[in-house]
């Protein structure tokens, strides 16, 4: 029908087009007929169809070699096993809580109100890779630390950090590849170690990644761990000007190498948790956050590169963490830490990891938040102080 501007109000007023129920000029409706009851109701049944086949395409049943969430933590749980109303990764935990003191620093940077001068409360919870909650502690495992600032103006900023510089996969699909080369044999229950080798022989960006990881020795606990957004990020401050930053905490508490000669796991399987919660108990625990600011040419969509040193760093404030408690009272247990969760001024950057991180981290959430919640292994109030 041609638009309403365009006929003379002569044929507007003498010939009008049905224009629905609450045509504005329609005094008396057209009969409904079997034939126009039939092309309504065809025309809603490709409404549905449409909408049908657009969930079915992103769930991948139209592609089901489509790399997609579901099949993600699909193949997080074929690894790791299904532990009921655990994360599929870094599914053993411990909520903390404590506070950001921003110094007020981070303004010419970006326009969020968390980096304005003050204090914002702050939950959080330390982790280790891996989809078991019951697993023993390893000095060499991945540990986590997922926090949530609440800012005065409602908003929330969420960040999942690990402790590695660099991450292992640049790629989505890297990291999936590395999954499935991870599952275990069903006879042998252990991975296939020419699967691995295969895997890196493929993947030289993560053969280069490895190195730098292996360069620098794990600390001794997670108190005295660094912690690495990893992910570039796009900062605007108040005159409308972007940087790209990653983010970084450096802990306050003196850096003490590992030593497997000091831990005796048999004696005690959660170690490093319990080591965590002894610290805290004695004493609030400090990082200082620390951007760093990309310059053109630095990469920002491929986290297995680090920024060539020299980088500018602001040092934008302190995070003081003062209190921990077992993941069965703590609120960090429900928090999905999903890195999409930003404050007006930080927005992604172009690492097609953001966005995988962000679906698999809600198709995880979404699992465990329908299952029974099994007791956690790490229980703060088992340890003395």
């Amino acid at each position: 029908m041609a638009p309403l501007a365009n006929r003379d109000a002569k044929t507007i007023h003498s010939s009008v087009e049905p224009l629905g129920e609450t045509g504005p000029m329609e005094k008396h409706p057209a009969p409904l007929t079997a034939g126009n009851v039939l092309a309504r109701l065809a025309g809603i049944g490709v409404l549905l169809l449409a909408v049908v086949g657009a969930f079915l395409y992103l769930g991948g049943w139209f592609s089901p070699r489509k790399l997609t969430p579901v099949r993600f933590v699909d193949e997080f749980e074929r690894v790791n096993g299904i532990h009921s109303g655990f994360r599929r990764n870094h599914a053993k935990g411990v909520g903390v809580r404590g506070f950001f003191d921003s110094n007020g620093q981070g303004v010419r940077l970006s326009k969020a109100v968390v980096f304005q001068s003050g204090r914002v409360p702050v939950i959080g919870r330390f982790s280790l890779g891996g989809g078991d909650p019951h697993a023993s502690d390893e000095l060499g495992n991945v540990r986590g630390l997922g926090l949530q600032f609440s800012l005065p103006d409602g908003e929330e900023w969420r960040t999942a950090m690990i402790n590695l510089p660099v991450f292992p996969f640049k790629d989505p699909q890297a990291f999936y590849d590395n999954l499935v080369a991870s599952q275990p044999d069903p006879n042998t229950h252990q991975p296939d170690p020419a699967k691995g080798v295969a895997f890196i022989a493929s993947h030289p960006e993560t053969a280069r990644a490895i190195g730098i990881i292996k360069s620098g020795a794990p600390s001794s606990g997670f108190d005295n761990s660094a912690y690495y957004g990893l992910n570039a990020f796009r900062f605007v401050n108040a005159d409308g000007a972007s940087i790209y930053v990653r983010w970084a905490l450096a802990p306050v508490q003196p850096y003490e190498a590992g030593s497997g000669a000091s831990v005796d796991k048999n004696l005690n399987k959660n170690f490093l948790f319990d080591g965590l919660i002894a610290s805290i108990r004695q004493h609030p625990l400090q990082w200082r956050l620390i951007m760093t600011v990309a310059q053109p040419g630095d990469p920002t969509d491929d986290a297995t590169i680090p920024w060539p040193e020299g980088r500018e760093q602001v040092d934008v404030g302190t995070l003081t963490l003062d209190s921990v408690e077992s993941e069965k009272t703590s609120p960090a247990r429900d928090i999905n830490f999903d890195p999409l969760v930003l404050p007006a001024g930080m927005a992604p950057s172009n690492d097609p990891l953001l966005s995988a991180r962000s679906a698999v981290y809600s198709q995880s959430f979404t699992r465990r938040a329908g299952e029974t919640k099994e007791p956690s292994e790490i229980t703060p109030a088992e340890v003395r102080k």
